[in-house]
């Protein structure tokens, strides 16, 4: 897999390269995915931000239940923000990643999370939640507008 650091990526947007004609097309995508879930691992909410577009629109579905939403970049940040409170540490793996075209991707991945704080369910701190999910990805303008998380 190809990476392209943060500043690079900046640094395209500001020579007005059009990401999403020039750069981002079929697998190209996944340099962007990429990127986005190496922030996510290290729970750098910045260059997770610096990757979506200001229209993000967040879902995460749990059991066939919507469980969480977010529409726009504010409410993406709050959403993300409370959510690292929750880890002390965490990570997804990509297990599989298809193309679907050139305005998505579907990624399966494993996802493993230490927990930072007791959660309702019954889990406490310091225990481990281990999940296999899938997340769908669409993208705008260069940059991610709609993840769909499914486990």
């Amino acid at each position: 897999m190809k990476f392209m650091s943060i500043t690079d990526w900046i640094q395209l947007e500001e020579k007005g390269v059009d990401k999403a004609n020039n750069f981002l097309s079929g697998e190209d995508n996944r340099v962007l995915i990429d990127n986005y879930l190496a922030a996510y691992n290290r729970f750098d909410l910045d260059d997770m931000l610096a990757l979506v577009h200001p229209d993000i629109e967040f879902k995460n579905v749990a059991g066939g239940e919507v469980n969480a939403m977010a529409s726009g970049i504010n409410e993406f940040r709050q959403m993300a923000e409370r959510s690292k409170g929750l880890f002390s540490a965490r990570k997804q793996t990509v297990r599989r990643l298809e193309i679907r075209d050139n305005k998505g991707l579907v990624v399966e991945v494993t996802y493993e999370g230490v927990l930072a704080a007791d959660l309702p369910n019954g889990m406490k701190k310091g225990e481990t939640l281990r999940l296999n999910g899938r997340s769908e990805f669409e993208f705008r303008d260069g940059k991610i507008f709609r993840i769909t998380d499914i486990s």
